[in-house]
């Protein structure tokens, strides 16, 4: 069965991936992947983007309009898909994702590291703190795509979204958070590429030179996302802009899973 992997690099430009991002960059200079830019929806904030991303509705549908509504999921979305078809799930992502597909509100004991095979999200790890080292969090993903072999997993670093709203997408510390980022990971992705993982690596949202995000202006719109597919030649970079809303039915047709009707646009692949 094919396997998906989503590195949802919170708070990342477009620009900003790039430029700074060198493994990503050689990856689709060698067309071993395919780059698009994505318009993302709106508001151009975490938690409803978050919750877009993994059902491929906008947020006059799904209802989560913003950061203050806590809640688990009420649409299909992706961990559900996954786990009604018999796979295997699996994230290390901030504690906003344990509350959409697990439990609310999150409870930083019982929650912080699961493995039930009840739950949507069956294998978590979950942190609390923006400021929690990215490189810590994919050494804990890829301790659970070693353990567990995942169907299904998402990798949720914050660091890009908290060098952003401290110092600015404009400075040094931001831009020099995307080279490191690209840095840690490349390792990591290259274990997943071996084992026949499809890859995808997007943002939620950008970030504008004053450190905030929630408008309408690309900085804070426009993101990366760049498709790895095992052992296949890619687009490199297609030039192309394309809807968050395609993120979550391109996901469902990797795994081989059936696409939600809820989920109307067109998938990537």
């Amino acid at each position: 069965m094919s396997k998906v992997i989503l590195v949802l690099s919170d708070g990342l430009r477009y620009d900003t991936a790039a430029a700074s991002m060198g493994y990503l960059g050689h990856l689709v200079e060698a067309k071993l992947a395919s780059l698009y830019k994505v318009t993302g929806e709106l508001p151009s904030i975490s938690r409803p983007m978050y919750e877009t991303i993994h059902t491929g509705l906008p947020v006059s549908s799904h209802g989560i309009v913003s950061n203050q509504v806590v809640r688990t999921s009420t649409k299909p979305n992706i961990f559900h898909s996954a786990r009604a078809a018999g796979r295997i799930t699996a994230a290390a992502a901030y504690y906003w994702i344990s509350e959409l597909y697990n439990r609310s509100p999150y409870n930083p004991i019982d929650d912080r590291e699961v493995d039930n095979a009840s739950l949507s999200i069956q294998h978590g790890r979950f942190y609390t703190q923006d400021e929690f080292p990215d490189i810590e969090l994919f050494a804990t993903a890829g301790m659970l795509v070693q353990r567990f072999n995942p169907d299904y997993m998402l990798v949720h670093p914050m660091g890009m979204d908290h060098a952003g709203e401290t110092h600015g997408a404009n400075s040094s510390e931001y831009r020099n958070q995307a080279v490191r980022q690209d840095r840690w990971l490349a390792t990591y992705l290259t274990d997943w590429m071996k084992r026949g993982y499809n890859i995808l690596f997007t943002a939620d949202h950008g970030i504008n030179a004053d450190g905030m995000h929630g408008g309408t202006t690309p900085d804070v719109r426009e993101v990366p996302l760049y498709i790895i597919k095992p052992a296949q030649v890619g687009l490199g970079n297609t030039g192309a802009t394309v809807s968050q809303l395609q993120i979550a039915p391109t996901i469902c047709k990797l795994l081989e899973l059936e696409i939600p009707e809820t989920m109307k646009a067109a998938p990537l692949v």
